[in-house]
């Protein structure tokens, strides 16, 4: 089975990224719920590659690799965009932002609170995140 997908950076790539992470998914067995929220958190890092590290630039790309491994799910997701940089993001008050009707900016703390880790690397221009999610 092919566990890796590259994709151009624009949004409409986003569906393939989703379909191809649900049928890798299908080959376990999941609750949708947990299947939903594993699909959700791969397409919010996606998305925000495609959107901010590349500007929807579609003369680049990210790939997406996939593998599972004693019961844990492994997401590798690389570009060669611009970095996230993780010691300046700041989480987000979810339930202020819900209160007050701010959409957008909570993707990273949704994703942080689905997976079991989530971490970002950079060598030379390549970035790199890696989610992990245990599903036995």
């Amino acid at each position: 089975m092919n566990n890796t997908i590259t994709v151009s950076c624009t949004k409409k790539n986003l569906k393939p990224i989703r379909d191809f992470v649900t049928d890798y998914l299908a080959g376990f067995t999941l609750s949708d719920i947990l299947m939903n929220q594993i699909v959700l958190a791969v397409d919010e890092i996606c998305a925000n590659l495609i959107i901010h590290a590349n500007q929807e630039d579609p003369s680049k790309s990210i790939s997406l690799n996939v593998s599972e491994k004693s019961g844990m799910l492994r997401f590798e997701i690389t570009d060669n965009g611009v970095a996230f940089r993780r010691s300046e993001y700041k989480e987000p008050n979810i339930e202020e932002h819900v209160r007050i009707g701010k959409k957008g900016g909570v993707g990273i703390a949704l994703v942080n609170r689905i997976m079991d880790k989530v971490e970002f690397e950079t060598a030379g221009n390549k970035n790199t995140c890696l989610l992990y999610k245990k599903i036995k």
